[in-house]
């Protein structure tokens, strides 16, 4: 009987594990989109890695700029990004030629304030050949990574269409 709730256990959980795990649904240059559902739904996300990281001598996480869409939520155009470390509130900025949005963060992510900055955001990402997203850490340190936008267009309409 034990063996027998623990079989069933075990399958609910790998169950609920891989139904939260992403699935690729395309790669476009640089950019990666991506599926999965969740407890409150199907979220749809694009994103990609940084070209350049720097200070190189700053030891932190994995960077990641990300735009999400949450269906059953409503969410549309959710841009966040991590730079691999607790950032100092105020502290996030994107940047692309002339155009500059402030993010407010909370420990090692950052997002946009409202929905219309991100319109703007995702304006500039289309036509952009690359972003950079400078921070700081909670030590001061001052980060900045190097976006391509090579393939976001692509990547960012799948995962829109994905959750529409």
């Amino acid at each position: 009987k034990i063996l027998l709730i623990f079989v069933f256990t075990a399958g609910l959980l790998s169950t609920a594990l891989f139904a939260a795990e992403p699935k690729r649904i395309g790669k476009y240059k640089n950019w990666e989109s991506f599926v999965y559902t969740d407890d409150k739904g199907k979220v749809c996300f694009a994103q990609t890695i940084p070209l350049e990281r720097g200070p190189k001598n700053f030891k932190r996480e994995p960077s990641r700029l990300f735009v999400t869409f949450r269906k059953a939520e409503k969410i549309k155009n959710e841009i966040s990004v991590t730079s691999g470390h607790a950032y100092k509130p105020q502290s996030v900025k994107a940047k692309s030629g002339k155009n500059e949005f402030a993010f407010f963060s909370q420990g090692n992510f950052a997002w946009l304030i409202d929905g219309e900055e991100e319109f703007n955001l995702i304006k500039t990402m289309k036509k952009a050949s690359k972003l950079s997203i400078s921070g700081k850490s909670n030590n001061g340190t001052s980060t900045k990574d190097l976006y391509s936008m090579m393939g976001f267009t692509k990547a960012y309409n799948t995962a829109k269409k994905s959750c529409a």
